[in-house]
């Protein structure tokens, strides 16, 4: 079976070399490149060309959303899961507007990256779930979009749920016992009713909102 190719950008080599020590425990996934900076995580692009990469947040020369930003213009097909540690919330909305499909703590272990990297290559998207509870508790502190009155049938009360949770088209489909055009036909009228540009700025409305209970 082929290999999951990974980039991963961060500015301190210790790190990496952890994860990458982390993602070697795994024979499905294949490291192909590490960036210290933004800039020179766009530089690898010209000959690379990674399923996913993992990218911090806080990085000299050029930053993670910048870069995120830059590498989607690049490359609009990859997937890019944002690497975080606790208090970097106020950093979130930016990301997503760049266009993260998730993120998942520093400290996280290889079951936990396994399901972002799943989540993320079925379409669909991923929050730590320490991460999403510290949102919830510290939602006062975080950017938040205007509430605005959302009516919600039942059903996509159901289907948000399960997407807030990171669960596929696919997954959330056989869970309901529905067809997977059904459910995308709900997560695109979620998309609408919100005003969310894709389904991680979904979640964080849905959170921030309360349209959920997690």
């Amino acid at each position: 079976m082929e290999k999951i190719k990974i980039v991963l950008v961060d500015d301190h080599t210790l790190f990496r070399n952890g994860l990458k020590m982390l993602l070697a425990t795994n024979p499905s996934l294949d490291v192909i490149g590490e960036a210290s900076d933004g800039l020179q995580f766009l530089s690898l692009l010209d000959t690379l060309t990674p399923d996913i990469v993992f990218i911090d947040i806080e990085m000299p020369v050029m930053n993670g959303i910048e870069a995120t930003r830059k590498a989607l213009e690049k490359k609009p097909g990859l997937q890019i899961i944002s690497l975080s540690m606790y208090g970097e919330e106020q950093y979130y909305y930016k990301m997503i507007e760049s266009g993260v499909k998730g993120f998942i703590l520093k400290s996280s272990d290889i079951t936990e990256v396994m399901r972002a990297i799943d989540a993320v290559r079925k379409g669909g998207t991923y929050f730590s779930p320490d991460l999403l509870y510290n949102i919830v508790k510290n939602i006062d502190n975080v950017k938040k979009n205007p509430v605005k009155e959302i009516h919600l049938s039942e059903r996509e009360k159901e289907v948000l749920e399960h997407i807030c949770k990171g669960y596929s088209n696919q997954e959330i489909a056989d869970m309901l016992f529905i067809s997977k055009r059904t459910v995308e036909k709900h997560r695109a009228a979620l998309l609408d009713k919100t005003g969310a540009k894709n389904t991680a700025s979904l979640v964080m409305f849905a959170i921030e909102n309360k349209l959920v209970e997690l």
